[in-house]
C-alpha cells in the first residue's frame, strides 16, 4: 500500500508539471469500449458488441461435427454523474447462456493526467484483456497465448490510478486487485490450464493478500504503440482463513498450499498504409511449486503445475483495399505466429510434460465493412511438441462494436 501512494504522489507531481504542455498525437493511441463510453457526453450512455462463430475441425479419417455458437453479446451500461466521476458497468452473455460482469468501476479524475478507479477492473495485461472487441483484431478467435498465459478475459475487484501524461504520450495504469484462487480445498492451478481457472471475476471472491498489476503504454512514435505490463501477488487459499498466528503447523500447511505470481508483458502494434502488425510476449514465474505441487496431490500422484510459462505471438495482415482510393472498407489477409509452454521449466519433483508445449500458426481474412462491423474466416494450424502434425480447425463468424 506505501508502494501504490508512493507511485500516486510521483505521478501527480510529473502531471502537474506537464499537463499544461501541448500533445503530440503522431503515435496510436487505443480506446476500447470503456473508454470510449468514459469520453461520451451526456448522462446515461450505450454500448457494446457481440460475436457469432462457426468452428470446423477438420480430420483425415474421420468426419469431425462443427459447431455454431453466439460467443458473446455485451452491453455496456454508463452514467455520467459529473465531468470528473463517472461509472462503467460491462455485461456479458457467453455461448448464448452465461451470464457475466465484466467491468464495474466508479472513476473519478482528480487532475487531467490522474484518474482513480475502483470495483471489478480489468487486469491490464497484453493487448486482448482490455481491447477484446471483435472488431479490433484478426482472426476469429482471440490469440491462444491471451488465453493459457494471460487469462482472457481477467478481471477482479480492486482501485488504482489510471490517465495520460499527454507531452510525453503516455498511458499508464496501476491497480491493487485481489488475486487468483489457488486452493479452495482442491488445487486450482495445474500444468494443463495453468492459472486459468484461479480468476475469481469478482464472484464472492475471497482475499488473503492482495496483487499489483500494471501497465504503461507508449504512443509517442509515428505508426507505434509499445506496451509493458506487469503482474505481482500470491495465489489466495482458503486455509489462511481463521488461522491462528501462533499455530505454525496450519500456518504451514496454508503456506503450502499458496504460490507466488511475477508476470511480465510486453506488445507492440503498428500500422502504416495498409500494413498491420502487432506481437507480444509472456514470461509467468511461479514460486513454491514444489510445495503446492505435493501438497495438492491426487492419491500418490502430484499435482504438475509449471514453476515458469511462456508465450508470445507475432502477426501481420495487409489491407489490399487500400491500393484503390474508391473502397473505403478494408479486406485484410493476415497470417499469426503463435508459441506457449506452461511447463517452460518445472520444479526438481516435477516432469515436463511436453504436450504443453504448443505451436499455432493460423491464417485468414478479416473484412471490415466499416470501422464496427467484420466478417471473418481463418484456418487454424496447432500441434505440441510430441506430435508431427498440425491438427487443422477452419473457422468463421461476424463481430460488431457500437
Amino acid at each position: 500500500m506505501k508502494s501504490l501512494i508512493f507511485i500516486l504522489t510521483t505521478v501527480l507531481t510529473i502531471s502537474a508539471a506537464v499537463q499544461a504542455q501541448k500533445p503530440d498525437s503522431t503515435g496510436l493511441q487505443y480506446l476500447n469500449s470503456a473508454e470510449i463510453m468514459l469520453k461520451n457526453d451526456g448522462k446515461l450512455n450505450i454500448g457494446g458488441y457481440g460475436e457469432v462463430h462457426y468452428n470446423q475441425p477438420v480430420s483425415k479419417n474421420q468426419r469431425e461435427l462443427g459447431t455454431l455458437d453466439v460467443h458473446r453479446i455485451v452491453m455496456f451500461l454508463g452514467y455520467n454523474f459529473s465531468k470528473n466521476t463517472q461509472f462503467v458497468s460491462e455485461i456479458e452473455f457467453e455461448y448464448a447462456k452465461e451470464l457475466w460482469v465484466e467491468q464495474a468501476f466508479l472513476q473519478h479524475r482528480i487532475t487531467k493526467s490522474v484518474n482513480l478507479r475502483a470495483g471489478l477492473l480489468l487486469v491490464p495485461m497484453g493487448i486482448i484483456n482490455e481491447y477484446h472487441e471483435p472488431t479490433t483484431f484478426n482472426g476469429v478467435e482471440r490469440p491462444i497465448i491471451d488465453n493459457r498465459i494471460s487469462l482472457s478475459t481477467w478481471r477482479e475487484v480492486g482501485f488504482g490510478f489510471s490517465g495520460n501524461l499527454l507531452p510525453v504520450n503516455l498511458r499508464y495504469q496501476l491497480y491493487a486487485v485481489g488475486g487468483l484462487n489457488g486452493y479452495d480445498t482442491k488445487a486450482i492451478f495445474n500444468g494443463s490450464s495453468g492459472l486459468r481457472e484461479g480468476r475469481q471475476k469478482g464472484s464472492k471472491a475471497y482475499l488473503s493478500s492482495p496483487a499489483l498489476t500494471g501497465k504503461i503504454e507508449f504512443y509517442g512514435i509515428k505508426n507505434l504503440n509499445i506496451g509493458l505490463s506487469g503482474y505481482l501477488g500470491k495465489s489466495q487459499s482458503k486455509l489462511f482463513g481463521k488461522l491462528p498466528d501462533d499455530n505454525t503447523s496450519l500456518r504451514a500447511k496454508a503456506d503450502s498450499s499458496a504460490v507466488g505470481i511475477a508476470m511480465v508483458g510486453a506488445d507492440s502494434r503498428f500500422q502504416l498504409k495498409g500494413i498491420e502488425i502487432r506481437g507480444q510476449v509472456y514470461y509467468t514465474s511461479i514460486s513454491n511449486t514444489e510445495e503446492y505441487n505435493i501438497f495438492t496431490r491426487t492419491g500418490t500422484t502430484n499435482n504438475d503445475l509449471g514453476k515458469s510459462m511462456f508465450g508470445y505471438y507475432i502477426e501481420a495482415g495487409y489491407n489490399v483495399f487500400k491500393l484503390f482510393s474508391s473502397i473505403d472498407q478494408e479486406l485484410v489477409p493476415f497470417i499469426r505466429y503463435e508459441f506457449y509452454n506452461t511447463h517452460q521449466s518445472v520444479d526438481l519433483s516435477t516432469i515436463k510434460n511436453l504436450n504443453y508445449e504448443n505451436t499455432l500458426i493460423t491464417t485468414g481474412l478479416t473484412y471490415r465493412l466499416n470501422m464496427k462491423a467484420v466478417i471473418k474466416t481463418d484456418i487454424q494450424f496447432s500441434k505440441s511438441s510430441v506430435v508431427d502434425e498440425f491438427s487443422k480447425l477452419i473457422n468463421a463468424g461476424i463481430g460488431v462494436m457500437f
